[in-house]
């Protein structure tokens, strides 16, 4: 299928895209959503990603769904690293490119001569990211680095989760999307600044560093008053009430941030004499005597539904809304109108996708291409990038130095 000519902010960006999993590729589709083109270099067994499942994809290539999730617009080749010509034919192509991001290990690219140092002596204007689990110093800058492990060793886990549950992790990889974004943020920093001085620059994202910046006001609570949060489940540490309850059919988030907001909860409530008690009057007494207040609005929640408090609460503008399940999530009105699920066609395939999420008046984010099958654009991306004939490529796909 033949897409348009690639479109938005960044358009005419080259990014070689030599990262897995999540964090990286997160951040490099972001960029290629933007219009960016970026080349997604992988070994002969592919991103890991593509064997993540199930569910996978009822087609030939048997996408699994994780990779769909993060590999939109880019284009695939396979290079053999391992050869001297592999390598070779890498720095070329990093040579071409305005970004390039990686997660290989700690100093794992310098044996191939594809290390940052190298490459800027070669390429000064080269914006090289690095992503790793924690970074390219400190005493752990060895040790590999997974999602799960940060929610832990970052702090996350200790405020996630209740008493009875003990520490849990975030239902999705929170912090390699949190560090894609950082990465992605950076990236284009450093493409002004290289733009506007013509110099490029190292950038050095870890997933520890990232988690521990996201834990934003948790960070200063500890940093300020010197004592480490506890694991607060659905509740939050300083603002009462703030979490979630039970109604007589389904889970109802309710967010109070002011006195105002509370007089006007405890008049739906029924129980207008609460906004007036010296135990509640204030956010400072509500938190002070949560456990009480907490149950006695459960007790009259207990009596409606979700939709029945929905209803009044939302007329009286108090922040509150159900606890959804994917399928009400994407059966929702209002999400479908703004367009999130989409689907794009590859071949006689049509894979699903959840679309970039902002919407820009000017340079809108859109679909050029979708996830790439495995090796599809070897032979398009040398031709086009370094200019190389067919019988070139031929040659060192025969020497399975790259697979068309």
């Amino acid at each position: 299928m033949t897409f348009p000519n690639m479109t938005g902010a960044l358009s005419g960006i080259k990014v070689l895209d030599l990262s897995r999993v999540l964090a990286g590729p997160w951040s490099t589709q972001i960029l290629g959503d933007l219009g960016a083109d970026v080349i997604k270099v992988e070994s002969i067994n592919g991103d890991d990603t593509r064997q993540w499942g199930p569910p996978f994809m009822e087609n030939e290539a048997g996408d699994s769904a994780y990779y769909l999730s993060a590999n939109r617009n880019k284009r695939s080749i396979v290079i053999d690293l391992s050869t001297p010509q592999g390598q070779a034919l890498l720095k070329q192509l990093a040579l071409k490119a305005d970004v390039l991001i990686e997660n290989f290990k700690f100093g794992g690219l310098e044996k191939y001569g594809l290390d940052a140092k190298t490459l800027l002596a070669a390429h000064p204007k080269l914006v090289y990211c690095s992503i790793t689990g924690f970074g390219q110093s400190g005493p752990y800058r060895q040790r590999p680095g997974y999602d799960f492990v940060i929610q832990g060793m970052a702090g996350l886990m200790s405020i996630t989760g209740t008493e009875s549950s003990g520490p849990l992790r975030v239902g999705v990889a929170v912090t390699d999307l949190a560090t894609g974004l950082y990465a992605t943020v950076a990236i284009l920093a450093a493409l002004r600044h290289a733009e506007q001085t013509g110099q490029g620059q190292h950038l050095d994202v870890s997933l520890m560093d990232t988690q521990v910046a996201m834990l934003a006001n948790q960070s200063l609570n500890y940093l300020v008053g010197g004592r480490p949060p506890g694991l607060i489940g659905n509740t939050h540490p300083t603002i009462v009430p703030y979490q979630v309850f039970k109604t007589n059919d389904r889970p109802l988030i309710v967010a109070v941030g002011n006195d105002g907001q509370f007089k006007a909860f405890c008049s739906i409530l029924k129980c207008p004499e609460w906004a007036s008690d010296e135990r509640f009057s204030t956010n400072r007494q509500r938190v002070i005597n949560r456990d009480q207040l907490v149950e006695l609005i459960q007790q009259k929640l207990l009596t409606e539904g979700v939709e029945h408090w929905l209803e009044q609460l939302l007329a009286h503008n108090i922040p509150a809304g159900p606890v959804n399940r994917l399928d009400d999530v994407f059966n929702d009105p209002h999400v479908q109108q703004r367009r999130m699920a989409q689907s794009i066609q590859r071949g006689d395939d049509v894979l699903p996708t959840v679309r970039f999420p902002v919407e820009m008046s000017q340079t809108p984010a859109a679909v050029h291409r979708p996830p790439p099958r495995l090796a599809e654009h070897t032979k398009e991306v040398l031709m086009e990038w370094l200019g190389m004939s067919a019988e070139e490529i031929t040659a060192l796909s025969q020497q399975r130095v790259v697979v068309e």
